[in-house]
């Protein structure tokens, strides 16, 4: 059976580290006949969480931008990747603005599969376990029935494209012919 797979890439570059790997999961997933979409955060205007609660009692938020689309999106979906760089041993801004938006309706966000993906610069995967666990706050002790899937470390990649040329490339294609 075809899943929804949402593709949810942090990378503040298109064509980017983490984002490359996003399209060669993407390519993966759409050779088993499953149905990805990518949505590019940069291109998206999505505001920091204010913290006024009004979404507490009205499962929507004040804010008039592109986070209820997205939201929907991830309600809608079988299978989230979440993909980030990794700054200073942690996720990026745009990553966690997204997942702090996410109140309004994270409740209704069951049942999920996640897989994370994760680049930086530095070639031990120990020193990103910070950015997993901070993605495992998100989707395992928040979400009901979330599973984790599978991790892609994509490391020793600083400037763009060096991604290329690591064994995890042939990870993430090969994590998104799974994902179905």
């Amino acid at each position: 059976m075809s899943k929804k797979i949402l593709v949810l890439s942090a990378s503040p570059r298109k064509g980017g580290n983490s984002d490359t790997l996003c399209d060669e999961f993407i390519r993966g997933a759409k050779e088993a006949e499953n149905q990805p979409e990518k949505i590019f955060l940069r291109d998206k205007k999505i505001g920091y969480c204010t913290g006024c609660g009004v979404c507490n009692r009205t499962s929507s938020c004040v804010q008039k931008d592109d986070m209820a689309e997205i939201i929907e999106k991830m309600v809608e979906a079988d299978v989230i990747v979440l993909a980030t760089p990794v700054y200073f041993y942690t996720m990026d801004a745009q990553m966690k603005t997204l997942i702090d938006r996410t109140v309004p309706r994270y409740t209704e966000m069951k049942n999920k599969e996640f897989y994370y993906i994760v680049t930086a610069a530095d070639t031990e995967v120990s020193n990103m376990e910070k950015t997993i666990e901070g993605f495992r706050g998100f989707t395992l002790d928040c979400l009901d029935g979330a599973v984790e899937k599978g991790i892609i470390y994509g490391v020793g990649a600083w400037e763009k494209g060096e991604i290329l040329h690591t064994p995890a490339m042939a990870q993430a294609y090969e994590l998104g012919r799974q994902a179905g």
